[in-house]
């Protein structure tokens, strides 16, 4: 086999989630994700077991491996007790690590999903916070969440919270201690390695497409084609 097949074997996911494929097709067929998006994970289990570099190589820098919402609907289906969603989220580390997620649309907004929730995490403690919360990013939400926004801390003390006050509570302000603890965690499980790497990564696509950071953060925040969905939806 060939080298991205052999790190893809050292991932424990795929330890645990890749025995004995029949390609049955049951997690296909209960896959909420393949019902939307063009994705299969039968045909991902199916190149992964191949170990053919190409296409594992391909399959790295596509979109496909970023439709999977992690439900781990597929695990309970499975007569094998095979792991597809296991297997994807192992394929999306190596593609992190590898830089090879910005190749792909979807793999792109991994930028804007690691800036802002582990930004969040090590600034305040919490993986969404109003602090960072833009109803202009998210106008779906409608007038009434529009008017929480504009009405934040009224509405939440209404609500009971101790938002970014000092001791227990909804929202509380989370102590630096806590804080500094988070961050040591990150170093030591390697996730503020990854973190520079998304960003490293990101900064050279930004620059390959001529965009500021900020205008590739804007682009891969927003950008969403229509082939990613299945035909008629």
């Amino acid at each position: 086999m060939g080298k991205l097949y052999d790190m893809l074997r050292e991932d424990y996911r795929v330890k645990e989630g890749l025995k004995t494929c029949i390609n049955c097709g049951t997690c296909t067929a209960i896959c909420p994700a393949a019902e939307f998006y063009r994705y299969d994970p039968r045909k991902i289990v199916d190149i992964v077991q191949r170990g053919d570099e190409e296409e594992i190589e391909n399959l790295l820098k596509s979109d496909t491996i970023w439709y999977c919402g992690e439900c781990m609907s597929c695990v309970t289906r499975c007569p094998r007790k095979n792991g597809p969603g296991l297997v994807i989220m192992a394929l999306r580390n190596l593609s992190a690590s590898l830089g090879y997620f910005t190749e792909s649309e979807k793999g792109r907004q991994l930028y804007p999903l690691t800036k802002l929730l582990t930004g969040n995490i090590l600034k305040y403690g919490y993986c969404i916070h109003p602090e960072t919360f833009s109803w202009e990013d998210h106008t779906e939400s409608g007038p009434v969440w529009k008017w929480h926004f504009e009405h934040l801390k009224d509405s939440l003390a209404r609500l009971g919270a101790n938002y970014m006050g000092e001791g227990p509570g909804i929202l509380r302000k989370i102590p630096q201690e806590s804080l500094d603890e988070l961050k040591s965690i990150f170093d030591v499980t390697g996730a503020t390695e990854r973190i520079g790497t998304v960003e490293k990564c990101s900064q050279e696509k930004a620059k390959e497409m001529g965009m500021t950071m900020e205008e590739y953060f804007r682009h891969t925040f927003e950008q969403c084609s229509d082939n990613h969905f299945n035909d008629g939806l």
